[in-house]
């Protein structure tokens, strides 16, 4: 059998009878602890959590339902077979109101033994994955990378040849490029993928919050801290974490995660023993890095830690190719989420979504169609149902103002003419520096001018 790597702590006062059972589970692949009654279990648990307890009931100076109830207290969940003497249902219904996860009857078949402690460990893997799942689906909008841009494509290309290996992975972008979608792919595509990605957002809490959030603590460790709690690093064994927002991370913080990728263990918070951290970390952030760096905002040893793989996720106005294509899935998406009969986005409103610049990137793009869907009265959504600012001819752009009905098409064609000769002024006339700076290739600004009716030499 496979060994599965668990800790198994046995807990009776008879030498022999530990013995027994040791033996036997260590044949099976796991991992043993003795103890010799309820108070040394006890201290053992609080100082090194097993995976499964095999408790006897009858012992000196703390019993099986003592201990039971001591870790009830203490608010240690653990699972928990107690050994009954004699096959005593009572003492065995007893156990079982304490908290106690099944019970063995002595004298106990070792095949009965290895159902009853694979069942329990199974539980606790289920558990624990359920944890992580409730977590982490909220954030979790899809894991889908759509885009046929040149940019998008070399950076999925990136990311799946990353994705083969434990390396880490470090994504740079604006906010709403997509990071996080990224994040969740190279963990589908990894050898990782059979347990949930881990997401912990390090400017989402307080650094103490974030401390324990990511470490775990001991009981006792801080005011409020009534039981032992495990790190979302310790949560996630085999699988990956990814820091959102790694740019933020307190400095102290900083010198505990780079113990992390650098000896592939942590302590929790009030702990002295190093825990094996086997996770994967991918990192995000929409700050400039290397400017922190020398600033001395970032640790420069962290960073080369996080940047072995780096991949840049490009703004959406660089990548207006996908303009199209990704506003047609938000569509089917947000029309069946919100049983809406809308099945497409007229020509007059993709328009509209091409010529805007969209500083919040793929999300102000999903958000501007959700509310669209959900505004619309037709099967196509029309102009009148986005909300997107209008350039005025001098290129200014209202912030509160919105397109109307009758103004959509020298609305539209203003707003262009207005972004391509500015970029056209700041480039000198120069057409392909002002197609650099629009993010569109050289021979779409061509066509551009003359649709517009815009002088080449403008």
């Amino acid at each position: 059998m496979e060994s599965s790597g668990a800790t198994v702590l046995i807990v009776d006062d008879d030498p022999s009878a530990r013995r027994l059972i040791e033996v036997r589970l260590k044949a099976l692949g796991y991992e043993t602890a003795a103890a010799g009654d309820g108070q040394q279990a006890l201290e053992h648990i609080q100082s090194d959590p097993p995976a499964l307890v095999l408790l006897d009931l009858q012992m000196p100076r703390m019993g099986g339902l003592e201990l039971l109830q001591a870790l009830q207290r203490a608010g240690i969940d653990i699972p928990v077979i107690v050994i009954t003497a004699h096959g005593s249902v009572e003492a065995a219904v007893d156990a079982m109101k304490a908290g106690a996860y099944d019970f063995l009857p002595k004298p106990f078949d070792p095949r009965h033994l290895e159902i009853v402690v694979r069942k329990a460990l199974e539980r606790t893997t289920l558990v624990e994955s359920n944890r992580l799942l409730r977590d982490t689906l909220a954030a979790r909008t899809s894991d889908m990378i759509l885009g046929e841009s040149p940019a998008i494509r070399q950076a999925v290309e990136v990311a799946r040849r990353a994705a083969d290996t434990n390396t880490t992975v470090l994504l740079l972008g604006e906010s709403g490029t997509g990071k996080e979608i990224f994040a969740q792919s190279i963990h589908r595509w990894s050898p990782r993928s059979e347990r949930p990605m881990v997401v912990v957002n390090c400017v989402a809490l307080s650094e103490h919050l974030l401390e324990s959030e990511l470490f775990g603590h001991e009981k006792g460790a801080f005011t409020g801290a009534h039981q032992t709690k495990r790190g979302k690093f310790e949560l996630a064994q085999g699988s990956t974490v990814f820091l959102d927002e790694i740019g933020d991370m307190p400095s102290s913080l900083q010198v505990k995660l780079l113990r992390v990728l650098q000896e592939r263990t942590i302590e929790r918070v009030g702990g002295t023993r190093p825990i094996r951290a086997d996770v994967r970390i991918i990192a995000a952030t929409n700050r400039d890095l290397d400017a922190a760096v020398k600033d001395g905002r970032f640790r420069e040893d962290l960073f080369y830690r996080l940047n072995v793989v780096r991949i840049l996720l490009p703004p959406l106005r660089q990548r207006l190719e996908d303009i199209a294509l990704l506003a047609r899935h938000f569509v089917t998406k947000y029309a069946a989420e919100t049983k809406r009969p809308v099945q497409g986005i007229a020509p007059a409103a993709l328009d509209a979504l091409l010529a805007y610049d969209w500083p919040g990137n793929v999300r102000e793009l999903a958000n501007l169609i959700e509310r669209a869907v959900v505004l619309c009265g037709r099967t196509e959504i029309q102009l009148e149902d986005l909300a997107l600012p209008v350039m005025t001819p001098d290129g200014v752009v209202p912030s509160a103002a919105r397109v109307e009905v009758e103004e959509f098409h020298g609305g539209v064609k203003a707003y262009k003419q207005a972004l391509i000769r500015a970029a056209l002024r700041k480039a000198g006339g120069n057409q392909t520096q002002a197609a650099e700076a629009l993010g569109l290739q050289r021979t779409y600004l061509v066509k551009l001018l003359r649709s517009l009716n815009i002088r080449e030499d403008a």
